[in-house]
């Protein structure tokens, strides 16, 4: 579930190159959400590193995740 949403999102990915030749993503729905690399390959892999934590964050707080093209995370708390 977790890997179908981190695709979803990637597919929402803006890429820009910059001035100096390296590249910029992010995506728009999840605030925070941004990387940079020297190839547009890095970018994305760091980007993917950066979501993974921003979801573990969210689910460690509580926070509400947003759904992506129809995917979402829903969690249940064990009792405990």
């Amino acid at each position: 579930m977790i890997q179908q949403y981190i695709e979803e999102a990637v597919k929402k990915a803006d890429y820009k190159r910059l001035e100096d030749g390296t590249w910029f993503c992010k995506i728009s729905e999840l605030k925070g959400v941004w990387a940079n690399g020297n190839t547009i390959e890095s970018c994305r892999e760091e980007l993917i590193e950066v979501l993974e934590e921003w979801l573990l964050l969210k689910i460690k707080d509580d926070d509400p995740i947003p759904t992506l093209n129809g995917v979402g995370l829903s969690l249940k708390k064990l009792a405990g």
